[in-house]
């Protein structure tokens, strides 16, 4: 596959086909992950787009990577393909389940107890100042936590404060892409990390 930054997105990242798609649900991909990080971001479990892909929030139509722009998080808007730019941000990506699905709902409740047992384990390991949860429900249901609401939680994970932001999927009507970047900023607000976007010339 070529990586010319000067191709559109749509040649330099070919998208899935059905048969590639089909072939990605049960996959697992990795984390990104780096010891101390400022923000540690859950999603609740991968997608067919990001297990095919190797990349979080890879499906085009998730609000994940222009959120966190919009939010002051990173400098420009990343494609998922750039992943690997974030913990030089202080920012990483996990999952609260590890297989992929095509929907979140397809998920257990067995399964979302044990990624937050397993999330709690690698938040002790690796130490983040914050755990940003990308989905509320996952939230509720994988920490016992059934009245849990969005933004700061009370209780901490294994020394990390916790934050619930929204889920990003373009399925999540009740956000737009206007109210989940200011969603973001408020978590980057809070964590005191300053806004990265790059101011207009004048």
């Amino acid at each position: 596959m070529t990586t010319d930054p000067g191709l559109p997105s749509a040649v330099r990242h070919p998208r899935p086909t059905r048969a590639e798609l089909a072939a990605a649900a049960d996959r697992t991909i990795p984390d990104v992950l780096a010891p101390g990080l400022e923000v540690l971001f859950v999603g609740i479990n991968p997608g067919l787009w990001s297990a095919a892909t190797g990349w979080h929030f890879a499906r085009p139509g998730n609000r994940f990577w222009p959120a966190l722009h919009a939010g002051g998080l990173t400098p420009r808007l990343l494609h998922p393909s750039e992943q690997g730019e974030l913990p030089a941000l202080g920012l990483g990506i996990t999952n609260m389940a590890a297989r992929a699905s095509a929907r979140a709902d397809e998920l257990s409740t067995e399964e979302l107890l044990d990624g937050a047992a397993i999330l709690t384990d690698k938040v002790a390991r690796h130490r983040p100042r914050w755990v940003a949860v990308v989905g509320v429900t996952a939230y509720r249901i994988g920490f016992r936590r059934p009245k849990a609401t969005f933004g700061p939680q009370a209780e901490t994970l294994a020394d990390a404060r916790l934050w619930v932001l929204p889920n990003p999927s373009g399925l999540n009507a009740h956000f737009t892409a206007v109210t989940l970047g200011l969603a973001f900023a408020e978590l980057r607000m809070a964590t005191d990390l300053p806004d990265r976007r790059t101011p207009p010339t004048t």
